[in-house]
């Protein structure tokens, strides 16, 4: 077994991991930014090592960094968890260049399987069925028009180079390829550092199901068990079940088996997830992806099977072989997880609201699992992700695993920042999801979730003499999908949504707010309506603008976002950098009028 191990992360997969360490006899080193100084992952670490600054690029991307503070501390291991580097080729390299151990699969595994490409021809070769698509990349919207003609729409516009639904657009018809190419090509740049994009047929009622896969240095490989991931906001997973509700017994093996053997063709080691499209009505399943580390989702496969995924992967990493003898192994139950993120759902635009956490209790009940990265007194910072933590349930049957959930999700106490625990009461009682009717589309398709949450509008909590209005909100496309998002600038109006029940436990309304009467308008000045990131900056000091003209992008959640200029006139000054994260509320930029 390893004696030491760093963990190249935060957060609650960090502390899962250093947990699992300690457990095993297995001394952990984390690492943290001076943001993270306090965290709770370096509390419980027998080690850590600052890396640098807050930004990401200085401390959690650092490659250099986290070799020599693994080399300087003696580990013999590198844990990536979950984002970051964890599905990052050259860092996988890099550490093994370095003599140490990547716990993980191969750094030349991790870059074909980092293309999607690549990806598709290896799933070829397993004899892996797929949705169809274009052979390799492509060069221009002619090609999207001629896909379509081919094949039928909707087509997806997907970065070659990506994941997470960045550099994704959906394409209804030959009139829209030409923006949806321009504008997959620019966030896939903007995203991953390369325009490339690729095409496949767009299954608008699929479910995604996912398929966990374990194998070791020894030849040995197996499948254990599956999961639903189908409620998905943005292309980002909400809740998550095991196992995959609805599936014939031939189906799941089906899926199960074509996953061992694409992790065959590819020579992989290690705990790694295998993603389908799946039309269960129709028996049928194609490859979406193979993500190349430990999931999020990983908890429910663990408790349907009473498995420790990570410290399987620290066994596989020494060397060991597989525990588990066989494929397929029947599930024990059921078992859903919720990612609980400090966002403010509110009008359904969850708005990333980071700040100090006052309490933090999670329920006792038998079969609740907290699996979280904060504690009382702790802060969720502005420059990662937002989970906070995941809370999972397990019981005999899926109903009551549901009405288990009902009950933990009421008990858990989170104090101090806004969460997605409304949003996630909502889904699972909603009916659709309860009868297995739902679909990756489902939740911003087929119902009005905006309207089983609690309106943006809602200021019953503030003093009528200090009323602050909302500002105005604008429109936003993200693949065939419209969200309504605040105005990035503070002109205009506020707008209605539609209503529901107050949310509790948060005494802000949430969202930027300014005070009636304010005269930036007239100003001009540009104001972040949310903690987010300057993905690129349009224009110059000195430039003549439009009103309504974009003036930089903010990326939030994963989408690119336009901040547009309140009046026509001249930029007097910029007040960011790309790269930089801003606050809600944090001024951008400043146009004077014409004619001032």
């Amino acid at each position: 077994m390893l004696s030491k191990v760093l963990v190249a992360n935060r957060g609650e997969i960090a502390v899962r991991i250093i947990r699992t360490c300690a457990e095993a006899g297995v001394a952990s080193v984390a690492v943290y930014s001076e943001a993270d100084e306090k965290a709770l992952h370096v509390r419980l670490a027998d080690e850590a090592v600052l890396l640098g600054a807050a930004s990401a690029s200085e401390s959690y991307l650092a490659i250099d960094k986290i070799i020599e503070a693994a080399k300087n501390t003696g580990a013999q291991a590198v844990h990536p968890g979950y984002g970051f580097l964890a599905e990052n080729a050259a860092f996988a390299k890099a550490v093994e260049d370095a003599g140490l151990i990547f716990i993980g699969p191969p750094s030349s595994a991790i870059e074909v399987m980092g293309s999607k490409i690549a990806a598709r021809e290896i799933a070829a070769e397993a004899d892996v069925p797929q949705v169809p698509g274009s052979q390799g990349t492509i060069a221009s919207a002619a090609d999207v028009i001629a896909f379509g003609d081919e094949y039928g729409y909707p087509v997806a516009i997907k970065a070659t180079y990506g994941g997470g639904g960045r550099g994704m657009r959906m394409v209804a018809s030959a009139a829209d390829a030409e923006s949806a190419f321009a504008s997959a090509k620019q966030e896939s740049a903007a995203a991953f550092g390369r325009d490339d994009v690729y095409l496949e047929r767009y299954l608008s009622s699929a479910r995604h199901v996912e398929v966990q896969v374990f194998a070791d240095t020894h030849g040995n490989a197996v499948w254990i068990g599956d999961r639903d991931c189908s409620v998905q906001r943005r292309h980002q997973k909400l809740i998550e079940e095991a196992p995959a509700p609805g599936l014939s017994d031939e189906l799941r093996r089906a899926m199960g088996e074509a996953s061992v053997r694409l992790a065959k063709e590819v020579g992989y080691v290690g705990a790694g997830t295998v993603e389908f499209l799946v039309e269960a009505d129709r028996e049928a399943f194609y490859f979406l992806e193979m993500n190349t580390r430990i999931q999020v989702e990983h908890p429910v496969t663990e408790m349907t099977l009473g498995l420790d995924l990570v410290a399987e992967q620290l066994a596989v990493a020494a060397g060991e072989p597989l525990s588990i003898a066989e494929s397929g192994a029947a599930p024990r139950g059921h078992a859903i997880e919720v990612r609980v993120n400090a966002e403010d759902t509110r009008g359904a635009l969850f708005m990333p609201s980071p700040g100090p956490i006052a309490a933090v209790q999670a329920p006792t009940r038998a079969g609740v699992r907290w699996d979280g990265g904060y504690e009382s007194g702790d802060e969720v910072q502005p420059y990662y992700d937002s989970l906070v933590g995941k809370l999972i349930v397990w019981a005999p049957t899926r109903d009551r695993a549901l009405d288990r959930l009902t009950l933990a999700l009421d008990e858990l106490i989170i104090d101090g920042v806004p969460t997605t625990v409304p949003a996630a009461r909502q889904i699972i009682a909603h009916k659709d999801f309860r009868n297995v009717a739902m679909h990756t589309n489902w939740l911003e398709r087929d119902i009005d979730f905006a309207s089983l949450l609690p309106p943006v509008e809602d200021l019953s909590d503030t003093d009528d003499e200090d009323t602050e209005e909302m500002l105005p909100r604008n429109e936003v496309w993200v693949g065939d999908r419209r969200y309504v998002i605040p105005f990035f600038t503070p002109a205009g109006s506020a707008a209605a949504a539609p209503g529901a029940e107050p949310q509790a436990r948060r005494a802000a309304t949430g969202g930027p707010r300014k005070k009636r009467g304010g005269g930036a308008a007239a100003s001009g000045e540009a104001k972040s309506p949310m903690q987010g990131t300057v993905a690129q900056i349009d224009v110059a000091v000195g430039a003549q603008v439009e009103a309504g003209q974009v003036l930089m992008v903010l990326e939030a959640m994963k989408m690119q976002n336009p901040i547009r200029a309140a009046v026509t006139g001249v930029v007097e000054s910029l007040h960011v950098e790309v790269g930089q994260v801003v606050a809600a509320g944090a001024s951008v930029a400043t146009v004077v009028a014409a004619g001032e």
